[in-house]
């Protein structure tokens, strides 16, 4: 399916749309500010989805066009440091922008001969996601500068039980299982395609709720040493941090996830319980075993991401019950791998091995450094395209601003 070049360019099509629906959504007066030191102002985003689609898909005479020495000094990823971006064009002009580099590309889509023809498909699977992944970015500094996005929003579905849900596991059995992808789509690293034995073990059905994470506030646990690492402690007082970051909790969604939560907070939840995090090879485990001998692509099989088997994309605008997507769970049961929250791991970001970069050196590479730690999953705000059971995302462990949760392992 993925092969047909009508694919990559409908949904390159579909993608620009929904980015440029996300645009309208922002008000231009917000655009321009750094809502957080770690992250570039929302506006930035757009300018360097265009700067980048140029740089990889346009011949270079095209490319010059869009390639001023402002843009290449403003829209580089390595160009001015994040606080020094928010001198930036207004919004009429980021729009144009980007109109104009997708009418550029798409010229070059209707030249002989055509560009997947000389073995670039992947390159064009790459800029989409790369376009996913900033939309993201762009989401999550919505959400925290309390700007309602309302894109595609639907109802957002009633709580199935209105008490707060029971803790409850699922037995993941021992086995090995082909981890990663070597699909046209796969980032490079989440290749090469390898198998991993994995001991059997426990893992949370759903990911932790608001209420469970009560818990652990009632009990004083930011305020104990003891459940902490070591990192995690030093982190805690020296931000004075004493609840997540987007912490609302509600009668209606005490059974929605946490999130806004660091790895350290996940941890010394875990340590509350007498639990732990899973490794990322845990996780995409259960995450693929939608058959007792099969490692599937999505955790109920094959079929693509639909609003039926998980929140994702903007469907509902916020977090859904966490018992909710009964078609999206994986064969043992468990609810919400993709979708909903991403999830913190305990692994390292981390090379497979025979790791090989793509398309440039330091687009994962750069992190192999032993301070960014994995996410898995997917969230609300994802688009499809950027669900997936392989898909590996990475932040330190102090990060917080993104749509992130955990659920926990034995």
């Amino acid at each position: 399916m993925v092969e047909d070049i009508g694919t990559i360019e409908q949904a390159m099509k579909r993608c620009r749309t929904e980015t440029i629906r996300l645009l309208h959504r922002i008000p231009p007066t917000l655009g321009d500010r750094q809502w957080h030191p770690d992250f570039s102002p929302i506006d930035w985003h757009f300018g360097h989805i265009a700067f980048t689609e140029a740089l990889w898909l346009l011949p270079e005479p095209e490319r010059e066009r869009f390639h001023g020495p402002a843009y290449q000094k403003l829209f580089r990823a390595d160009g001015l440091p994040k606080a020094q971006r928010c001198a930036l064009p207004n919004r009429d002009a980021i729009e144009q922008y980007l109109g104009d580099v997708r009418a550029a590309v798409e010229r070059v889509w209707q030249s002989p001969p055509p560009p997947w023809d000389q073995g670039k498909t992947r390159l064009w699977w790459w800029l989409l996601q790369h376009e996913v992944q900033h939309s993201e970015t762009i989401s999550f500094l919505s959400h925290l500068a309390g700007i309602d996005l309302g894109i595609n929003q639907h109802h957002c579905p009633p709580d199935p039980q209105k008490s707060p849900l029971q803790a409850a596991m699922v037995a993941i059995p021992a086995g090995v299982f082909c981890q990663g992808s070597e699909q046209v789509w796969a980032q490079d690293n989440e290749r090469p395609l390898h198998w991993v034995e994995v001991e059997q073990f426990w893992l949370d059905k759903y990911p932790v709720t608001q209420a469970q994470y009560q818990q652990f506030i009632d009990a004083g646990g930011y305020q104990q040493s003891k459940y902490w690492t070591e990192a995690g402690w030093q982190w805690r007082s020296k931000a004075n941090v004493t609840a997540p970051l987007y912490w609302q909790p509600q009668n209606t969604t005490q059974n929605h996830p946490v999130y806004g939560v660091s790895a350290y907070e996940a941890e010394a939840y875990a340590n509350f319980i007498g639990k732990r995090l899973p490794t990322e090879q845990e996780w995409e485990r259960a995450a693929r075993w939608s058959s007792p001998h099969h490692s599937s692509t999505y955790p109920w099989g094959e079929a693509l991401p639909s609003p039926e088997r998980c929140n994702f994309n903007h469907h509902h605008g916020q977090t859904t019950p966490v018992n909710y997507y009964d078609q999206g769970r994986n064969q043992g049961g468990c609810y919400d791998l993709l979708g909903n929250v991403w999830e913190w791991t305990a692994s390292n970001f981390e090379p497979y091995e025979n790791f090989h970069p793509y398309p440039y050196r330091g687009y994962s590479q750069t992190y192999f450094d032993g301070q960014h730690r994995v996410m898995r999953g997917g969230s609300w705000a994802t688009r499809s395209w950027g669900l997936r059971a392989s898909f590996r995302n990475w932040y330190h462990p102090w990060t917080r601003q993104v749509l992130v949760g955990f659920r926990c392992a034995s």
